[in-house]
């Protein structure tokens, strides 16, 4: 078991050292690629996070999901314990000289995705979830700390005792109105159907509003165990917003134009 283990990280590229065994894959965050291992030092079972750091572009994504993970300590968001290097490294904030990085993480048994696909949830449980969710929500913001990225597949769930974490920080920023997000999340490779329109239409001006529209897209989604806005595909918006989006544009031209004709009379 643990020489299959030791090649499925050597497959997937991932060199710890000796310290992380029995390693099987898990999935794939914004950022890079998960697998789960046994960390023998600390006797547990935990989310080991891939993170290559082949640029400056990957390097600064890097370095802010970091720097954000290593601020939130809440029971409803998913525990990191520590970052390493290579070979198990203490990166000890120095992370420029890696072409690599290992976020050690909490290890949870499934996600709401998954859960999801074996049926629609009781109501008892859909609350349950919700109240949890909420309240890992509003720890997020209080931290001035948006997600981003909220949806099913990265909303983890402890099969044992049903309690809910929030996880996958890849595309969260914290609060800062001066600087402006466009270029990266104009990207096509993000589920769309959890974003809400003005997100969509305005990738630069925006509020904590969106993570609450997520969070009522998946509390629909338990409740009827439908996508609330499903598109053609997980980057194509749904027709609904898709229409919004486009009745946004259409009236923001006619703002512009209207504004343009008064200045020239």
């Amino acid at each position: 078991m643990a020489e299959k283990g030791d090649c499925i990280a050597s497959v997937y590229g991932y060199d710890l050292g000796g310290r992380f065994v029995d390693f099987q894959p898990l999935g794939f965050g914004v950022n890079g690629l998960v697998l789960s291992a046994v960390d023998s030092r600390a006797c547990r079972k935990v989310a080991v996070k891939k993170i290559t750091l082949s640029d400056a572009r990957s390097m600064k994504h890097a370095l802010r999901e970091i720097k954000i993970i290593r601020r939130l300590d809440h029971d409803n968001i998913v525990k990191v314990y520590e970052v390493l290097g290579p070979k198990g490294a203490d990166l000890q904030g120095e992370l420029f000289k890696f072409s690599v990085a290992y976020i050690v993480q909490e290890y949870m048994e499934t996600d709401l995705a998954r859960l999801l696909e074996q049926g629609t949830l009781t109501e008892e449980h859909a609350k349950l979830f919700m109240y949890q969710l909420l309240r890992g929500l509003k720890y997020i913001h209080s931290a001035n700390v948006l997600h981003r990225d909220l949806k099913p597949a990265n909303i983890f769930i402890s099969t044992e005792d049903l309690v809910l974490k929030i996880g996958d920080f890849g595309l969260a920023r914290i609060v800062d109105q001066h600087y402006s997000h466009k270029g990266y999340l104009s990207e096509g490779l993000v589920t769309k159907w959890y974003r809400s329109p003005r997100l969509l239409l305005s990738p630069n001006n925006y509020t904590k509003a969106i993570d609450m529209w997520a969070a009522g897209c998946i509390l629909a989604e338990m409740l009827t165990g439908r996508m609330l806005f499903a598109g053609k595909s997980l980057t194509v918006p749904s027709d609904f917003s898709d229409g919004v989006l486009q009745k946004g544009k259409t009236e923001c031209k006619k703002k512009k134009k209207e504004k343009k004709r008064k200045k020239t009379q």
